[in-house]
């Protein structure tokens, strides 16, 4: 997909993360807001996947470690045509697949783990990468984690592991947006140097702005060409991106929008020039 194609998916992703969240009344727009050029850039020009057949054996794995931000995966979803657009405003309804959180038992296509307790998605992706290294497999792993998740020690321990193993199918990339439920990152349990600490944890580390399609194309081609040790993308992005009332606004981590603020917001919402 060229740029500008991408550029309006990613606009189409964030009226439907702002409209889905609006429905539902509740939920997490400011972290689904800035991962979305992350997401679609995966999914329609970086992993091998099939909509038309989602659980083919040789695809990618992604794994959303923070699962609160869901709406951006829904929503790229939808863009697939994974699942009918009217789906997303099922959003965190009783009998909905599409849950706060993303549940594997629920049968959602693209959906590899059941996730929302932060830390864990490393470890999760560690392991598949293993598994698929052991055996000789070409699937590639993709691990999205927010920056505030940094703070738990397990994220090390996976990080020590999949450099140990020589895992160069995995991908870990840190969505670093500077804000968590409480506030900025670095007052409430600063985690940088974080480069600097994945580097010395023997990863190939990548900075990047994460809502410049070109930087972060460039940066999934460099991860899948290194060889013998996985890769971090720290990618510097916007939380709320998008929408000028919730940019770098840490009340926005997780709650929804009214209706004025959705007709608002989607105001914002086109392809700039």
């Amino acid at each position: 997909m060229e740029i500008e194609q991408l550029r309006q998916t990613a606009v189409n992703v964030r009226r439907s993360i702002i409209t889905m969240l609006t429905e539902a009344g509740s939920g997490h727009p400011g972290g689904s807001l800035s991962a979305v050029e992350l997401v679609v850039g995966l999914y329609f020009n970086e992993m091998k996947f099939s909509p038309a057949k989602p659980d083919d054996p040789g695809r990618d794995y992604f794994i959303l470690s923070k699962g609160h931000v869901c709406p951006v995966l829904y929503a790229v979803l939808a863009e697939l045509k994974c699942i009918e657009s009217a789906e997303l405003c099922t959003l965190r309804k009783t009998g909905s697949r599409l849950q706060g959180h993303p549940a594997m038992d629920r049968k959602l296509p693209g959906i590899e783990v059941s996730s929302g307790s932060l830390g864990y998605g490393l470890s999760i992706g560690v392991g598949a990468a293993l598994g698929h290294k052991r055996e000789n497999k070409p699937n590639r792993v993709y691990v999205l984690m927010g920056d505030g998740e940094q703070q738990e020690g397990s994220i090390w321990e996976a990080a020590m592991s999949a450099s140990h193993f020589g895992l160069d199918n995995l991908c870990g990339i840190v969505d670093l947006n500077g804000l968590q439920i409480d506030g900025r990152v670095k007052d409430i349990m600063n985690v940088e140097p974080l480069a600097e600490k994945y580097r010395a944890f023997g990863w190939n580390t990548i900075e990047i702005d994460g809502h410049d399609f070109k930087q972060v194309l460039a940066a999934y081609g460099a991860a899948r060409a290194a060889k013998g040790k996985p890769t971090a993308i720290i990618a510097k992005t916007v939380k709320g991106k998008g929408v000028s009332f919730m940019e770098n606004n840490a009340d926005w981590h997780g709650k929804a929008p009214n209706k004025e603020q959705m007709a608002q917001a989607l105001k914002e919402l086109v392809l700039k020039a």
